[in-house]
């Protein structure tokens, strides 16, 4: 069986050469997006606009590229994202489209209209069937994604609190899911509180949008509702003294089969394509409010028809690459009783686990393991 092809360029451009947004172009058409037959096509390009206050999400000129080209190739292409399930900036269709502009994605800027695709309170979805699911049947997704004729995504690739990284099947199964299909995938697992740990300092409880989280305030510490508690690890990343942990290990592996079958429900049954950058490689998740300093340096832009073999051929790049100093991974490997785990992803978010993914989508028949990778 051939192996899957994905295509990827550094980030290096000549003075007289292209600009990395025609050297983006020039990578996605070489990894064959115009075999897609997008005429008068509606184009749903997915996408993470950034938490406001966050600065490592993809610039809008990636997207720019990205549109332009779809244009070309005679598609309506239209910027996605679903709303999310936790405070913040983009919870609801009008707060999400704010953030999103003052992000620099405006129609104008994009070339194209950005939809928030499950609509004003995050309740337009399309119960959409997940074939060959294991832990679920079928899955809610935003209605524009689904009514979309072509699905294109464009990621940012990056660590995870909760998940070690951040790739295209994040980016597809977290992010296309309603609000109530996010609810879904998270909901395996509740958090615990270390009252040892715990400073009382409230700022998890600033990041539960589910009555999970009480403050005791005789014992001035944090407690958990477990029948409010949805397990969606907002919490965890938001602690800074390591007071909050999942204890179900199998949580953990449940939320990356469930989104690897989200992302089966996405894709299936229609043209697809996706795109990677490994830049900002942040330790957490571009949802937060802020990002820390990136773990490991840019290597460049990535692209193929099999997500799942793009994710792959992303994270073996990633763990080839030197640590920077002064960041959460090398902080968290300078801890007294700190333990190697042989990757980036897991040393900077020891909580985390992301191994599963790949087996499940693969089994899940999402794609390809087997990758051949081919620099353009």
């Amino acid at each position: 069986m051939a192996k899957s092809k994905v295509y990827w360029c550094d980030f290096r451009t000549t003075a007289m050469g292209d600009g990395l947004a025609g050297k983006l172009q020039k990578l996605i058409k070489k990894a064959g997006i115009e075999q897609i037959d997008m005429k008068d096509k509606f184009v749903a390009i997915k996408m993470h606009f950034g938490e406001k206050g966050n600065m490592s999400f993809l610039r809008p000129n990636y997207a720019r590229a990205v549109v332009d080209l779809v244009k070309e190739l005679g598609g309506k292409p239209f910027l996605t994202d679903c709303n999310t399930m936790y405070p913040g900036s983009r919870k609801n269709a009008l707060e999400h489209l704010e953030c999103a502009w003052e992000n620099g994605f405006t129609p104008y800027t994009v070339g194209c209209p950005v939809i928030i695709a499950d609509g004003l309170k995050g309740l337009d979805e399309t119960e959409t069937p997940v074939n060959g699911g294991v832990h679920l049947k079928t899955a809610k997704i935003g209605k524009a994604i689904m009514d979309a004729d072509i699905f294109i995504s464009l990621t940012h690739f990056k660590g995870h609190e909760m998940t070690g990284f951040g790739g295209a099947i994040k980016n597809i199964g977290m992010g296309s899911g309603s609000r109530a299909g996010k609810c879904d995938q998270h909901s395996g697992g509740k958090a615990n509180i270390n009252e040892e740990a715990c400073r009382a300092c409230k700022r998890c409880l600033r990041e539960c949008a589910n009555n999970g989280l009480k403050f005791d305030e005789t014992k001035k510490k944090m407690t958990v509702d477990k029948n409010n508690c949805v397990g969606c690890g907002r919490c965890l990343g938001a602690c800074n003294f390591d007071a909050i942990y999942f204890e179900n290990e199998a949580a953990l592996k449940d939320l990356n089969e469930k989104m690897a079958e989200y992302t089966k429900a996405v894709v299936d049954g229609r043209p697809n394509f996706h795109i990677s950058l490994i830049v900002d490689v942040s330790p957490n998740c571009d949802c937060h409010p802020e990002n820390d300093a990136p773990i490991i340096p840019n290597i460049g832009m990535f692209a193929s028809f099999d997500l799942l073999a793009l994710d792959r051929a992303c994270v073996d790049m990633a763990l080839k690459q030197k640590p920077f100093e002064n960041t959460q991974l090398t902080d968290e490997m300078a801890k007294e009783g700190a333990h190697d785990h042989g990757d980036h992803f897991t040393n900077s978010n020891p909580n985390s686990e992301w191994k599963t993914l790949f087996g499940h989508a693969e089994k899940i028949g999402l794609g390809s393991l087997e990758y051949e990778l081919i620099k353009v």
